[in-house]
């Protein structure tokens, strides 16, 4: 039996490249338990595979967030960027509808980032926002107490007037990240980078069409299209899905393992949603 006739050998020899795959979606930071934002902790198993993959040749991160934690958003693109070194991978970034904020803080631990011209990209700088009720409270009678050890243990507390010290103090907080957002484009974008800083690090965010001119992108394209393009037409895409337990996927949806079904706190994941749309508003989407 001549087996040539049955296994395809030339295949076997020249087996096509592989590109590992991560999608990167949604809100970066914990959200509550009806909202799963990205996190270094949800998503290190599948960044890790993605690295390890059999004949992979580099690495995309597909991109749609508005932003989120600023310190999940470091942690995520340190890992990243770690373990490319590590392997001595490649990596590139593909924004969708949105890579803005801490988004675009993911999309620059990759080597080359691409988005379509109508993606918003952007939004340098760093917002807190929040609401003040001290008039609601006197109108309702309701008096509030509060007891620290530490006088600035209660600071921006909603339910008081709003205090010019306390200002200023989350202003510093602010700046501080702001130098860490900053230092982490200039370092990764370098002399890519087409436009003033004051320009650029000032919060405004941009069509990608527009982020191309200022260099904080390197093309327009899409995962498929670029790959092919870049390892040949027949590029293997291998998804990496983030992979839960079985008890945490049944908690999630009201199940509790240890003692049957158990209620979700939907108010908290009201709430989580609320604040999630709000981060996507900021964007028009």
């Amino acid at each position: 039996m001549n087996l040539r006739k049955f296994i395809p050998i030339k295949r076997f020899r020249n087996p096509p490249p592989v590109i590992g795959v991560l999608r990167l979606d949604g809100v970066i930071g914990s959200m509550g338990p009806l909202r799963r934002g990205l996190t270094l902790g949800g998503q290190a198993e599948a960044i890790e595979e993605a690295f390890t993959l059999s004949r992979v040749e580099a690495v995309a991160i597909v991109i749609n967030s508005p932003g989120g934690s600023p310190v999940q958003s470091a942690l995520i693109a340190k890992r990243i960027r770690d373990l490319a070194e590590e392997h001595d991978v490649k990596v590139f970034a593909f924004a969708e509808d949105v890579a803005a904020s801490g988004g675009y803080w993911l999309a620059c631990a990759a080597d080359e980032i691409y988005a379509q011209e109508s993606s918003i990209i952007g939004s340098i700088g760093v917002v807190s926002s929040g609401f003040g009720f001290p008039e609601l409270i006197k109108k309702w009678g309701i008096e509030r107490r509060v007891h620290t050890a530490g006088d600035q243990k209660a600071i921006l507390d909603p339910f008081q007037p709003e205090k010019r010290a306390d200002v200023k103090r989350l202003k510093e907080l602010q700046a501080d990240i702001h130098d860490d957002f900053k230092q982490m484009v200039v370092s990764r974008r370098g002399e890519r980078l087409q436009a003033e800083d004051k320009n650029l690090f000032n919060g405004e965010f941009w069509t990608g069409k527009r982020a191309l001119s200022f260099g904080l992108i390197d093309g327009i394209g899409d995962l498929r299209s670029v790959m092919r393009e870049k390892f040949g037409d027949k590029v293997k895409l291998k998804l990496i899905s983030e992979r839960k337990p079985w008890w945490k996927r049944s908690s999630e949806n009201g199940v509790s393992t240890l003692g049957g079904w158990a209620p979700v706190d939907w108010a908290g994941g009201v709430l989580a949603a609320v604040e999630e749309r709000m981060f996507w508003n900021r964007f028009g989407l």
